[in-house]
């Protein structure tokens, strides 16, 4: 509970409120995240795109870009960061020399493998009030829906679902009717 109202018989309405919750927990994680990953090139995004760099196929910095929803431009600056001390490096794409595929160094992964551990206890903190077994619950649900999510287009998808569940205007004039213009 949000602790909104003292009142049982009328919940908060911001319990249930799956942006209120997604809101609190992300920023959360943000600011945490900023904290651990302060001196790291790029903060947390410049992590992100070496994340992807470890846990991924090498790929070119457009698909990398896609992935991580990054504008092409940001993420060009964002692996120049990352390029500097050596946690990356760029080559050209074999099948396509205008394309530069990036490759994550052993020096980028033992730099990723010390801030995972920092990560995690982040995170461990963030999920303190769940059992193991609900935050490991947690993730699973999260990362399929975040797999779901990413799966699709999410402005038109989300466009869509928000078509669904809002009301139709009432262009009748007449009022709390509950039925759309023309329905029986």
């Amino acid at each position: 509970m949000t602790g909104v109202t003292d009142r049982p018989d009328r919940p908060d309405p911001l319990d249930d409120d799956l942006g209120w919750m997604l809101g609190i927990v992300f920023r959360g994680h943000v600011r945490a995240a900023e904290h651990a990953l302060a001196d790291f090139p790029g903060g947390p995004r410049g992590y992100q795109v070496l994340t992807a760099a470890v846990n991924g196929p090498t790929r070119n910095q457009g698909a990398i870009a896609e992935e991580l929803g990054l504008d092409r431009t940001v993420l060009t600056y964002l692996i120049d960061d990352l390029e500097r001390p050596g946690f990356v490096a760029r080559r050209a794409d074999p099948a396509d020399r205008r394309s530069r595929l990036v490759d994550v160094t052993d020096l980028g992964r033992d730099a990723w493998e010390q801030r995972r551990k920092a990560l995690r206890q982040v995170e461990s903190h963030l999920l303190g009030a769940l059992t193991p077994a609900e935050s490991a619950t947690l993730r699973a649900l999260l990362q399929r829906v975040a797999c779901s999510t990413q799966a699709t287009d999410p402005l038109r998808d989300l466009c869509e679902v928000v078509a669904q569940v809002r009301p139709e205007p009432d262009t009748t004039g007449r009022r709390g009717t509950g039925r759309r213009p023309g329905a029986a």
